[in-house]
């Protein structure tokens, strides 16, 4: 099984990912955890270039490509083995932040990234999609809340762009939820982080049928 959680900054998909795993390895399930970018050495090292806040001049052209080997070197290094080896792939981000990011706030052809991702990747996409949905002032409110705490500010291109930017994107999120509403799952996040776990756990719960 392949599933994924989607969101702008600040939306908690790190905290949440993790008590998901958690959960689902409780309930028997072998839980590969991952993200993108990144995931492996050569994603890394891509997330750094992709996520360095000195990389304002980046062309959007040039962001989109470099996802795009981001995710070919994750499905094949990562996803794919994991998924012949029937275990449950948790992935921070996936296609549907390229969607988001560099479609509907970068104005990259939307048919340009979905020909590519059938292209190259089969159109592989995930089971099931938990959309952490927060609005962009109290989403870049707590990212930059995290940022001032850990005094690391080496990875906020994306927390630096205007709040339009972000605005855009959770609209592009938005959309593709309501355009695929038998995988995405809209979870409103603007509660305290235990409430949206146990919004999460019971949702899946009904989904995978565990009790």
């Amino acid at each position: 099984m392949f599933i994924s959680l989607e969101g702008i900054e600040g939306s908690g998909k790190t905290t949440q990912i993790v008590q998901l795993a958690s959960f689902l390895e409780e309930a028997g399930h072998t839980v590969v955890l991952t993200r993108e970018p990144g995931g492996t050495r050569i994603g890394d090292g891509i997330r750094k270039v992709l996520l360095d806040s000195k990389h304002e001049e980046m062309a959007p052209t040039a962001e989109l490509l470099l996802f795009m080997a981001d995710r070919a070197q994750h499905l094949h290094e990562v996803i794919l083995p994991a998924l012949r080896e029937k275990k449950t792939v948790l992935c921070d981000r996936y296609y549907d932040a390229t969607i988001a990011y560099q479609a509907s706030s970068r104005g990259i052809s939307r048919k340009l990234i979905t020909h590519l991702h059938e292209t190259l990747f089969d159109n592989l996409l995930p089971d099931i999609t938990f959309l952490l949905d927060v609005d962009p002032k109290i989403g870049l409110k707590r990212a930059w809340n995290r940022i001032e705490k850990t005094n690391n500010d080496h990875e906020a291109r994306f927390e630096k762009e205007l709040e339009s930017f972000h605005e855009k994107v959770r609209s592009g999120y938005l959309e593709l939820a309501k355009s695929c509403p038998n995988r995405f799952v809209i979870i409103n996040v603007e509660i305290p982080s235990e409430e949206v776990t146990k919004k999460i756990q019971a949702e899946l719960t009904q989904i995978l049928k565990l009790n």
